[in-house]
């Protein structure tokens, strides 16, 4: 089994900043990547930052220049950055792995159990 945990969201002004973390933990035998995403109009969730396991990313164009995510892989943890926020940053954020258990297992997908970030203006 593979369990998420995150922490650092809460409650900040217009233009303030927030450190979100997520730390993988259990049966992790390889990660391809590693993200965070949000409730968004019409979708069930939409991206929002994911980092590949050859560093790589990828964000979203609302995001581009005031978010940035970076990896610990000794510790499997995923943090996300964000400066100059705005009111419309305002959702619960969830972060997601995709993973194998061991080295002939398939391709999941694991879920953190999201954490709030409220954005005031």
């Amino acid at each position: 089994q593979v369990q998420l945990v995150e922490s650092g969201g809460g409650l900040v002004q217009a233009g303030g900043s927030l450190r979100l973390s997520c730390a993988a933990s259990g049966n992790i035998f390889s990660i391809n990547d590693m993200g965070w995403y949000r409730p968004a109009p019409g979708k069930q969730r939409e991206l929002v930052a994911r980092i590949y396991s050859d560093g790589s990313t990828d964000y979203a164009d609302t995001v581009k220049g005031r978010f940035t995510i970076s990896r610990d892989n000794a510790k499997n943890t995923v943090l996300l950055q964000m400066n100059s926020l705005k009111p419309e940053d305002t959702a619960v954020y969830y972060c997601k792995f995709r993973l194998r258990s061991t080295a002939w297992a398939a391709w999941s997908d694991y879920w953190g159990q999201g954490t709030q970030v409220t954005v005031s203006s």
